[in-house]
């Protein structure tokens, strides 16, 4: 039976996937409008949203690399 601790450390994993998910969407809409801009010549507006898909990427990795340190710190030692 999982203890409230396990619960809860299920539930901080979940989220950590949930918001990388999020950021990936995001990540993937702005690319598109970096494509969609250079394709009408206007690399300003492009430049401007290839920036935030790269921001999104980086929150994106960072939300994984939490929810890996999880599993991580959960199987240390079971090799």
């Amino acid at each position: 039976m999982a203890t409230q601790q396990d619960i809860s450390s299920h539930q901080q994993v979940a989220e950590h996937h949930k918001k990388a998910a999020a950021h990936h969407e995001q990540a993937a809409h702005h690319h598109r409008q970096a494509a969609q801009h250079h394709e009408s010549g206007n690399d300003e507006k492009a430049g401007h949203h290839a920036h935030v898909a790269h921001g999104h990427h980086l929150n994106a990795t960072h939300h994984a690399e939490e929810a890996a340190k999880h599993h991580a710190a959960k199987h240390a030692g079971q090799a």
